[in-house]
């Protein structure tokens, strides 16, 4: 596939077949993405995989104790959107209801759907991406940038990806349940698998910005 095809292909699926990828294509996704650059070559990022009954296990318990109220965050979730920022947010949100065929005012529907964060979206495989204790922006930049290969990567492989904020809300449940050392700190989650292309949700498409909006050019000489 061309890199430009991969980058228009990358969108966020929300729906995806049962099977499970193969583990040598996981395989070769991760060890590519590898190659992303990092301040001063530190490499700051740690990936879980989980598949299989694993999986399930966290599928049944994530929800459980969301409901009951049971969160922790390892970064703060308290973002404030204004302006042509929080209007991109709310036609995202828009976008998607809409592929659901959700009401605005569908208060209980929409709740469903945010839920099936909690089950991956019936994903098979389901990435955490960690960084080490005490690291801050400038290495959240670095696992972004890795995390981005991995999507692309996944794209490349003919399969799909959603990367999902609301997984970091369970961070110490995940850590217990994973085995996943104290000083790892959970930034998000990517479930991931060949995505059901006919699901609505899946048609989901997302405005971006002018690119006259976003990038400016600075060539005039003094």
């Amino acid at each position: 596939m061309e890199f430009y095809e991969v980058l228009e292909k990358r969108r966020s699926m929300r729906a995806f077949h049962s099977e499970p990828v193969d583990q040598k294509v996981i395989e070769r996704v991760f060890q590519n993405a590898l190659a992303a650059p990092s301040n001063c070559n530190t490499q700051p990022w740690y990936a879980h995989v989980v598949s299989g009954p694993q999986l399930e296990s966290l599928r049944a318990l994530l929800p459980e104790k969301f409901m009951a109220g049971e969160i922790e965050l390892d970064f703060p979730y308290d973002g404030v959107y204004e302006g042509e920022f929080k209007d991109r947010q709310y036609a995202s949100a828009q976008a998607l209801y809409d592929a659901l065929g959700i009401e605005r005012q569908d208060k209980v529907n929409r709740n469903i759907a945010f839920m099936r964060n909690f089950t991956f979206f019936d994903a098979p495989h389901v990435a955490f991406f960690y960084l080490p204790s005490g690291f801050g922006i400038r290495e959240a930049c670095d696992l972004g940038m890795f995390a981005q290969s991995v999507m692309l990567g996944l794209v490349n492989e003919g399969l799909g990806s959603c990367p999902q904020t609301a997984l970091g809300f369970h961070a110490g449940t995940l850590r217990q349940a994973l085995g996943i050392a104290d000083d790892r700190k959970l930034m998000f989650g990517l479930s991931f698998g060949r995505p059901l292309e006919d699901a609505p949700v899946n048609a989901c498409r997302t405005a971006r910005a002018g690119f006259d909006d976003l990038i400016q050019w600075h060539t005039d000489l003094a």
